[in-house]
């Protein structure tokens, strides 16, 4: 395999924008497959959503692999969902390619998911090309999707290409490098044809070539010399700098099309394979597993010590299947290779290649690659090398889940049978928790939002005809202080035999907002400030260890505690009497006594909704919104009579919410929701749900 002429790519969007759509054209495009089956209306559905619920309910919900081939180009293509209650599957994919494309609806523009994929693809750094897609529908207007996206996403988007009429009229795409036009032609639009700019967009096509100069004369001196000069920029010039600057992510080149209309979907592959990185152009670090801070550079070099990320599991019929993102070496067919994490030894025993759910067999894959392995057991984000403990990747960001029910087998028998399939889905998805309450003895799943937990639900009932009882949703409410409280707690018994003692002081403080960042996703910090000896350093871990076990059940309604600090900075020990164990009971012990001193309150999560309605039913969406305590944050009216509402929402007050919006909106308004973060819990809904929780105890306890 020539590394050169392999891209690693993914499609990423908000919710109906056409990512799905937009693969089944390049499938069938670049000949792997020969009938173009549509997400809904029928047929056997998209070839890359290949689950019976993905057909069903006409959305992706699991990220889907393939290879294609395009002229002398490879490139590898993994879909992906656009419901934020499956966006870890956005999250895993985009960690292991090296380029995407954004697709973006040419009415709606940036909606609430684009912000979370653009976000996503910031944080792995992965450079990337805009597709304006249906570009066929009433009210398409590509020029105000590129507005929003240099406001909205502060990214630096610039046309390289311009439409040939909108909506209706749409006919095609002007090449403002080439300066060329190109219509599709035959049955699926399957020949590019170049014709010329037709006469009364000449203008607007030269008007846009010299902006595009414009910006990517900002990377190149030589080119800015040109354009100084008024001589004419090569081509190729073009084609270089352009280059360097996507895949720098200093810009953003915007293509234009409608996937479902087949038009504009070729030259965008044809973008994708000149301007998006081959795994060559990437840089890609390890981190040394002795010293995480030192940096190993990975080259994609088949010859080389192997590193590998397997980075999404699935489970079926034949055991677990792990897809895998090769950056170094080669891996064999039968071969052992080490996991990082754990340490063992594990046997590759088949390499496939994905064909969304079909399977080419493979001997061996090397670097650059993306394959699936059979017969290993591994946990998604673990690392593969040929020797244990040597390096590790960089780790997959996992959201915290939002929202949790209570699910139980509706025959006891099945009691079993139901462990198994949770222990599968929170293995293959790591938003998906499970644990069990020990008060009530009840098993619960907490995820993303109500849809991804149904969805589970349906796998049960589905994948392992079982039927499974559900409870109402619960909200994952937080605990925070709001001010500081000094302690001085002495821990001290006598019973016999040798004693406890444990003597701290120090402070709980409020943790401030920014340190987010160091402490994770608990926003739990321990700081000590003990001078010569008073504590002996092997207890001071202790200490922390003591207060980490307690900030899991606050004083308020026994829900987590965030947004704390504690500093100890001073105490006492007995030579004989004091132990890591009175230390960790002293610091269990103080939290209970001084964390109600510190006045918690209640944060509750809040829900990003982006809501778009015909606009005669505004008044009623908005109405109802602000008796949930939503506040709206703006409404946008379009050219086509709809509305787009965008408002913050607390997560409790959304529930069913999919039922009233459409009762409201006569069936025809749709909405997409993600999480926005934690926000104080209003004083009258504080009192409501420390009352529930305190009357759920007394239940338990009669």
């Amino acid at each position: 395999m020539n590394l050169k002429k392999v891209r690693n790519i993914g499609i990423s969007a908000h919710i109906d924008s056409g990512k799905t759509t937009l693969s089944e054209r390049i499938l069938f495009y670049t000949g792997r497959i020969h009938k173009i089956e549509e997400v809904r209306g029928g047929g056997d559905g998209a070839t890359m959503d290949h689950m019976e619920l993905e057909k069903e309910r006409g959305i992706t919900i699991t990220s889907a692999a393939t290879q294609v081939k395009w002229g002398d180009h490879t490139i590898n293509l993994i879909d992906t969902p656009g419901h934020v209650d499956f966006t870890v599957e956005v999250e895993r994919s985009l960690r292991v390619l090296d380029g995407a494309i954004l697709v973006l609806c040419s009415v709606g523009g940036v909606q609430a998911q684009s912000l979370t994929v653009d976000r996503q693809m910031r944080r792995y750094k992965v450079p990337r090309l805009a597709f304006i897609n249906k570009m066929d529908r009433t009210g398409a207007d590509p020029f105000s999707v590129v507005e929003q996206m240099k406001e909205k996403l502060n990214a630096n988007a610039v046309f390289f290409q311009l439409p040939i009429g909108a909506g209706e009229t749409f006919e095609g795409c002007i090449d403002l490098i080439r300066m060329v036009a190109y219509r599709h032609e035959g049955a699926k639009g399957e020949n590019v044809v170049e014709a010329e700019i037709p006469a009364e967009l000449a203008d607007k096509a030269q008007e846009k070539r010299s902006e595009m100069l414009e910006a990517l004369a900002m990377f190149s001196d030589e080119m800015m010399e040109l354009l100084l000069n008024e001589a004419d920029v090569p081509e190729e010039l073009i084609y270089t700098v352009a280059t360097q600057a996507i895949q720098a992510q200093e810009i953003t080149p915007v293509y234009i099309g409608t996937a479902l209309g087949n038009k504009g979907v070729q030259p965008l592959i044809d973008a994708v394979c000149k301007f998006l990185p081959s795994p060559l152009e990437r840089d890609i670090k390890a981190m040394d597993y002795e010293d995480p801070d030192k940096e190993i550079p990975l080259a994609p070099d088949k010859d080389k010590s192997l590193v590998g990320m397997a980075f999404k599991l699935v489970e079926d019929a034949f055991g677990q299947l792990t897809y895998m993102r090769l950056y170094q070496g080669t891996i064999k067919k039968g071969e052992t290779y080490f996991n990082q994490r754990t340490g063992r030894k594990e046997r590759f025993s088949r390499i496939v290649r994905m064909h969304s759910d079909k399977r080419e067999e493979l001997d061996e894959a090397y670097a650059g690659d993306i394959v699936a392995v059979m017969g290993i057991d591994s946990a998604s984000g673990d690392t593969y090398a040929n020797a244990a403990k040597t390096c590790s990747l960089e780790n997959i960001f996992v959201p915290e889940a939002v929202i949790t029910v209570a699910v139980e087998p509706a025959e006891r028998s099945s009691a079993e049978k139901m462990g198994k399939a949770l222990q599968r889905f929170r293995k293959e998805d790591p938003t998906f928790r499970v644990f069990s309450d020990e008060e009530t003895g009840e098993t619960l799943i907490a995820g993303m939002g109500e849809l991804h937990l149904d969805i589970y639900v349906e796998r049960i009932k589905r994948e392992y005809k079982l039927d499974v009882n559900v409870g109402a949703p619960k909200v994952s409410y937080r605990e925070t202080p709001t001010q500081t409280a000094e302690f001085d707690y002495k821990h001290k018994k006598q019973s016999g035999g040798s004693g406890q003692f444990a003597h701290i002081k120090g402070a709980l403080e409020v943790l401030p907002e920014d340190t987010e960042e160091e402490v994770g996703d608990e926003r739990f910090l321990f700081e000590d400030s003990i001078v010569s000896g008073r504590i002996p350093k092997q207890f001071i871990p202790a200490v922390e260890k003591g207060l980490r076990t307690s900030i899991v059940k606050g004083v308020l309604a026994e829900y987590p505690v965030v947004g704390l600090k504690c500093h100890l900075k001073d105490g006492s020990y007995h030579d004989v009497d004091s132990s890591e164990m009175a230390f960790q009971t002293a610091a269990r012990g103080m939290f209970r006594e001084y964390m109600p001193k510190t006045k918690p309150v209640l944060l509750e999560p809040v829900m990003l909704v982006e809501i778009e309605s015909p606009d005669q039913f505004q008044g009623g969406i908005v109405g109802d919104l602000t008796s949930r305590r939503g506040i709206v944050e703006s409404t946008d009216m379009k050219a086509d009579g709809s509305v787009t509402i965008i408002c913050e929402i607390p997560l409790s007050e959304t529930f069913g919410y999919a039922t009233d919006l459409r009762s409201m909106s006569q069936g025809q308004a749709t909405f997409s929701m993600e999480v926005k973060g934690y926000r104080r819990t209003p004083a009258n809904v504080q009192e409501e749900v420390i009352e529930k929780r305190r009357k759920e105890k007394e239940e338990r306890n009669k």
